[in-house]
């Protein structure tokens, strides 16, 4: 199967943990191998030699190079190579979307969604690099003229997750350089061969165009390769998927260099049903956010808070549904839920549910690993109190906590109860509810929103959250912004000196 799917991307050499963008760089050797395993079955795929030190150091060294006639050219322009990325994502999006399920473990439909995204950030960022504006500010002093302007960084780390192992590459990758910046890639240990997937598209593009260096990968171990990227005063920028935990590491080292963070971590995303709520949509949006990818997505929908008029009809309909869960091998178009990363997941499946049960929890379906070969285990409804103390933490497992409340004011308050605030939702009919929930005092998540569920979001819009979600944003809106620097320009067209709030400095 894997070699079907690198033939129909065209990959021939798979096993290299190091490139250089659009060349044609031998890496020195490597230090160990990483084996990328099938999720479904256990077994291994392929494995991956790790990126050596000295090769990590060539490739800065070369990407430093790559910046200085990068940032040269104009913005629409590598808007236009950007563009063509977007067209070979087009070309491949089934192969690599398969690649996405096969190594990760999500459906078929969430593989080619994955990939879709990564379409749809290129699209947005070819219209970007014709947008990248500054503002015009009126000076207190006569003919002056005063304005900002924005200019590149130069290197982006881009550390990246398991549970999203190509689109959050994109949304970084692409955006950074419509603003003129170069990539230094760092993918999850657990899904290499994504990466190198994605890595010989770049070259493709990159080579077709006669640049070097724009895109570039590092596969290695965290201690060694992981640890030389976030020290690295040559990356101004770290931009890093992953727990709350690794996430405060990483963010301690590179403040320390007086470096730039951008961090998408963990997310204990509710969702309230309030009185008003229609159901049709409520229970497939509760469904698919605490069901799809299996509950491995930072956005998943861990907690519901349900009014006490629609307690005991949710819970049997939810029950009901996930009773009809397909769970299988995540390539076939039959399966809704494919298997957990690997077996420390199961783990922490289990003792989460454990847990659960010791802290007065009440399981009302799933609590089961499933006999056979992979990962798999049976999506989970537990019936317990909001400030149980597993409730209050980020299971990365397909784990709903139910939980009955007396008023929205009240929901809100145990929504807001958690160290992370990245997704939200309410199901409601009642405008005045909306409202509620999305003024200054409702929600305190970087999302919110009304009648749709927590997981999954549009390109369009920043991405991203607050508290112990790290406060990064990525993809749409503005987020542009964080991969380049603000200059701010005065220009004095006069004969004179006048000095700002009308110093007299006279000698």
């Amino acid at each position: 199967m894997i070699k079907e799917i690198f033939d129909a991307l065209g990959i021939e050499d798979s096993n290299n943990g190091a490139f250089i963008g659009g060349s044609d760089f031998q890496p020195s050797g490597h230090e160990s191998v990483i084996t990328s395993y099938n999720p479904t079955t256990g077994e291994r795929l392929a494995e991956v030699k790790s990126c050596t030190l000295e090769d990590y150091h060539t490739i800065i060294e070369k990407s430093g190079d790559a910046f200085k006639k990068w940032r040269m050219l104009p913005a629409p322009q590598r808007g236009l190579i950007i563009r063509d990325m977007a067209n070979i994502l087009r070309e491949h999006k089934d192969a690599l979307g398969s690649l996405v399920s096969l190594e990760n473990g999500k459906i078929k439909a969430e593989g080619d969604g994955e990939v879709q995204e990564m379409i749809d950030i290129a699209d947005f960022a070819v219209g970007l690099s014709r947008q990248l504006y500054g503002l015009t500010m009126h000076s207190e002093r006569p003919m002056h003229r005063m304005y900002e302007q924005w200019h590149p960084l130069g290197n982006v780390g881009i550390i990246s997750a398991f549970n999203f192992p190509v689109a959050v590459w994109a949304w970084n990758a692409f955006l950074a350089a419509v603003c003129g910046d170069i990539s230094i890639w760092k993918p999850s240990p657990k899904t290499p061969l994504t990466a190198v997937a994605v890595q010989h598209l770049c070259n493709k593009v990159l080579k077709a165009h006669g640049w070097e260096g724009i895109f570039n990968l590092v596969i290695g171990e965290n201690k060694s390769v992981g640890e030389a990227m976030i020290r690295d005063k040559r990356i101004p920028l770290i931009s890093f998927t992953g727990s709350t935990k690794v996430g405060k590491y990483i963010s301690s080292i590179v403040q320390e260099r007086m470096g730039r963070n951008l961090l998408e971590l963990g997310g204990n995303n509710a969702l309230i049903i309030d009185e008003t709520a229609d159901l049709k949509l409520a229970v497939p949006a509760v469904v698919f956010g605490a069901v799809g990818t299996a509950g491995q997505r930072c956005t998943s929908t861990r907690r519901v808070f349900v009014h006490a008029s629609k307690f005991e009809e949710l819970k049997n309909a939810l029950v009901k549904a996930y009773d009809q869960v397909r769970i299988g091998d995540p390539l076939d178009k039959t399966t809704l839920m494919g298997p957990l990363i690997d077996e420390a997941s199961i783990r922490n499946y289990s003792n989460a549910i454990q847990k659960a049960e010791e802290q007065g929890g009440t399981v009302l379906c799933g609590n089961e690993v499933l006999d056979r070969k992979g990962n798999f285990v049976k999506p989970t409804i537990i019936e317990i109190h909001h400030d149980a103390e597993i409730v209050l933490e980020e299971t990365f497992a397909p784990i709903l906590y139910l939980i009955k409340i007396d008023h929205l004011d009240q929901a809100i308050e145990y929504n807001n109860e958690v160290a992370h605030g990245l997704s939200s939702a309410l199901f409601t009919d009642s405008l005045k509810n909306a409202e509620r929930f999305l003024a200054h005092s409702g929600s305190d998540c970087g999302i919110a929103n009304i009648n749709i569920g927590t997981s999954g979001a549009e390109i369009g819009g920043a991405f991203g959250g607050e508290k112990e979600t790290g406060g990064g944003r990525e993809s749409g809106s503005d987020a542009w912004r964080v991969y380049m620097r603000r200059q701010t320009n005065t220009i004095n067209w006069s004969n004179d000196l006048p000095l700002a709030q009308g110093i007299k400095f006279d000698f």
